[in-house]
């Protein structure tokens, strides 16, 4: 790593901790109705009460809160999957695009709700304004909410005794959106505009080029057929460009949830690699710092709900050791040439510049990757498909963690949550006692809910790849054989099961079998968690709390913090080594050898 790349790393981390706290403080405010953004945006929240019908002081059990949670989602599938079908018919739709197929419109709707953002189109030269704003922009909002409000849950979990109920899913959503969303992204997306990102409703503009574009194209015949020689060979003739279409929209509003709510969806199909989405360094780096900015809050948050910040700064150390490792990992790896052009005399010196903008180099990109692959969030400002083999082994092995490396917002810290408990699980195993953490015990119910936490992704992500690598429709989508294909359909599985929508681009994932195979993935990767996980909150509620004692594992000091990524590498490994072999590791051996 150059000295860069350290510096680059080390005031991340410097900024992002400085940070965490207060706003985390903040967020246990809002959740438990205190402090002043309460006070100024009481009436607010009440008229919207009043308008919902909902009774701001019932609250629910976990089987009424769930349902709330589901329902919210399927009722924002169906809004954006209508826009989408509908949208040649709507307003703010410049450049006439045609409806979406139903197909893509069924995986983008479930994409955005779920807070994954897969997209299998280029958002420019497909979705409406309309259809990116009320339909897409919205649902980073809600979706982002959503995982936030379960883990808040989560927490009340832990934090309450003896009680029936976990939270009123309405005001929580409403709250989260109303004092941490929407004003942190209304100042970002102002300063993403001091940067260069554009906001408008133009359409789109046809400029002059400083150079002109070079480039053969087929000729064509009287008929209007490529035309052939006698030999049968295609004829091409050369064509010079001196124009390009440069597309236009309200980029920076939906530029800044992307981020913030670790969604990823891009408003051009370059996603934070297009200049109109990230123009500067300084906007490259906010972008990486936006994006676990929230999950870093949260588990300070944890900290002050449960009436203890160690259990949060301990939940925090372990987080922060993985995503070191990982970041080092990634851009260590990119910053050794590729040997193969080094055999040829070509100066691989400077690193892997493929699929790189030059603008953030090698450093920028390969750390921007490791924030993104763990954390939910598909944003890239580079292609992971370029990396060296290890180097998207590094991705793909980020979101095979379960993205509990800060993750998503609120789904980094309740996947955490959940390996915590089963690390004390698997410590009273290893000592003999009854495992208790935050002073509840952890019995057979809770395990089972844990089990299916964990399990669910793993199980979604190798039986969708094992799918798609067996049937003609799956195989059609490669287009790299061998080994890197393999990892092409491996990693798009895993990010759709795992809700995280980066892909290695060279899967050609936009036909009716990839969108509804990965739509599925998506679906119950996000509620096929999230229903166990708020049973575990309700058990966990209903808890009568215990008081420590001697045999009482502590749960915030270094000794818990290896043992919670010790299970998270652990079970990471257990379920995914034997496809990571087939992969991106037979890459890396191939390359040798053919060095």
């Amino acid at each position: 790593m150059t000295t860069h790349a350290w510096l680059l790393l080390g005031a991340y981390l410097v900024i992002l901790l400085l940070v965490a706290k207060p706003l985390g403080i903040y967020i246990a405010n809002v959740m438990e109705g205190r402090g002043f953004a309460m006070r100024l945006g009481g009436p607010i929240e009440s008229v919207l009460y009043r308008l919902g019908g909902v009774k701001k002081d019932e609250e629910m059990g976990w089987l009424k809160y769930a349902f709330a949670i589901l329902l919210f989602n399927l009722l924002g599938f169906l809004a954006v999957y209508a826009l989408q079908r509908l949208q040649l018919w709507l307003p703010l739709n410049p450049q006439a695009m045609a409806n979406v197929s139903p197909d893509s419109s069924f995986n983008t709707a479930i994409s955005f709700v779920t807070n994954t953002n897969w997209q299998g189109y280029g958002g420019e030269s497909t979705m409406s304004y309309l259809t990116q704003m009320l339909g897409l922009a919205v649902q980073n909002f809600l979706s982002a909410a959503t995982g936030i409000v379960v883990v808040i849950a989560l927490i009340r979990g832990f934090a309450r005794h003896t009680a029936k109920t976990i939270g009123n899913a309405w005001v929580d959503l409403t709250r989260i959106t109303l004092y941490v969303l929407l004003p942190i992204s209304l100042v970002y997306a102002v300063f993403l505009v001091g940067q260069g990102v554009i906001q408008n409703f133009d359409a789109y503009k046809n400029v002059t080029t400083v150079e002109a574009t070079r480039y053969d194209a087929p000729k064509l015949d009287a008929a209007g057929q490529p035309a052939k020689d006698d030999k049968g060979n295609a004829v091409t003739e050369s064509v010079s460009l001196r124009t390009q279409s440069l597309p236009m929209g309200p980029v920076a509003s939906q530029e800044a949830i992307k981020t913030l709510g670790t969604n990823g969806g891009g408003f051009f199909n370059a996603n934070s690699a297009h200049p109109f989405e990230n123009p500067t360094p300084l906007a490259n780096f906010i972008q990486m710092l936006s994006i676990f900015l929230i999950p870093a809050a949260l588990t300070l948050t944890f900290g002050r709900m449960v009436g203890d910040m160690r259990q949060g700064w301990a939940v925090l150390a372990a987080m922060t050791l993985l995503f070191v490792v990982m970041a080092v990992a990634a851009m260590s790896f990119e910053h050794q040439g590729n040997p193969l052009l080094a055999s040829l005399g070509t100066d691989t010196s400077v690193g892997n510049m493929e699929g790189k903008e030059t603008r953030f180099g090698i450093a920028d990109s390969g750390l921007f990757a490791t924030i993104t692959t763990l954390a939910s969030c598909g944003a890239v400002n580079s292609m992971h498909d370029s990396f060296m083999p290890l180097g998207g082994f590094v991705t793909l092995w980020n979101m095979m963690l379960g993205e509990v490396v800060f993750g998503g917002v609120g789904t980094g810290l309740y996947g955490m949550l959940v390996f915590a408990v089963m690390a004390v699980f698997i410590a009273g195993l290893m000592i003999g006692r009854t495992p208790e953490y935050l002073g509840k015990k952890i019995e057979a119910y809770e395990m089972k809910m844990v089990s299916i936490a964990i399990l669910v992704t793993p199980l979604l992500v190798l039986a969708g790849t094992a799918i798609a690598v067996m049937v003609p429709a799956g195989v059609a989508g490669i287009a790299n054989p061998g080994a890197h294909g393999f990892s092409e359909i491996l990693y798009a599985f895993t990010s759709a099961a795992n809700n995280n929508g980066s892909a290695f681009a060279g899967l050609s994932a936009n036909t009716p079998f990839y969108n509804t195979l990965l739509g599925i993935a998506m679906w119950f990767g996000r509620f096929g968690v999230i229903v166990p996980v708020l049973a575990l909150a309700g058990a966990l509620a209903a808890k009568k709390r215990i008081t420590a004692s001697a045999g009482t594992m502590p749960t915030h000091g270094p000794l818990f913090v290896v043992l919670l990524i010790g299970t998270v590498v652990l079970v990471g490994a257990l379920n995914y080594v034997p496809a990571l072999a087939l992969g991106p590791v037979v890459e890396h051996l191939m390359l040798g050898l053919a060095h």
